[in-house]
């Protein structure tokens, strides 16, 4: 750099830091009303509706009694897409999932399978799942009826009307 650049070089620099600055925006509005203002709880932007059943689009599913071919077809399901992070009867990468209709409603679990992604930006307790388990659940499973078996299996294990299940999720 010669003599005759230095001061605009300087100049321009100074410029720069003062633009990188900010601007003339009011000190309370800037730090203490962000917080609050900019990062709503999750909760908050959810309905209650969404908090029970998850975000998704499964809502409000009648279940009739265990269908058993139905649950085979979701151990099936299970054992290729799910049992690689879960367990029936023990914690493993994912949580167990042998008692999960016990702490969740059947659309959370078919919500949570069909569009975790979302579920996971948006839902606190999923949120509170990857902060325990530290992996996202993948997007494995896209179709409304393998999601449905997936549940039909989980429903038998928990009820007891899988008679092949031996905690693995069908690794034998």
């Amino acid at each position: 750099m010669n003599r005759s650049t230095a001061p605009v070089t300087l100049l321009l620099s100074a410029l720069a830091a003062l633009a990188a600055c900010g601007g003339d925006a009011p000190p309370a509005q800037s730090t203490a009303a962000a917080p609050s203002a900019a990062a709503p709880s999750s909760a908050a932007e959810l309905t209650d509706v969404e908090m029970e059943q998850g975000i998704g689009p499964i809502r409000d599913l009648e279940l009739g009694p265990i269908d058993l071919a139905l649950a085979e077809s979701g151990e099936a399901a299970f054992t290729t897409k799910c049992s690689a992070c879960h367990k029936i009867e023990e914690r493993y990468v994912g949580p167990e999932l042998g008692q999960v209709l016990s702490r969740r409603r059947p659309e959370f679990v078919m919500n949570q399978i069909l569009n975790s992604n979302e579920m996971v930006q948006r839902h606190p307790v999923v949120k509170e799942l990857l902060a325990q388990y530290y992996t996202p659940m993948p997007v494995q499973v896209t179709d409304h009826d393998e999601a449905r078996a997936i549940l039909e299996y989980l429903r038998s294990v928990q009820t007891g009307a899988s008679s092949t299940s031996n905690g693995t999720g069908g690794d034998r």
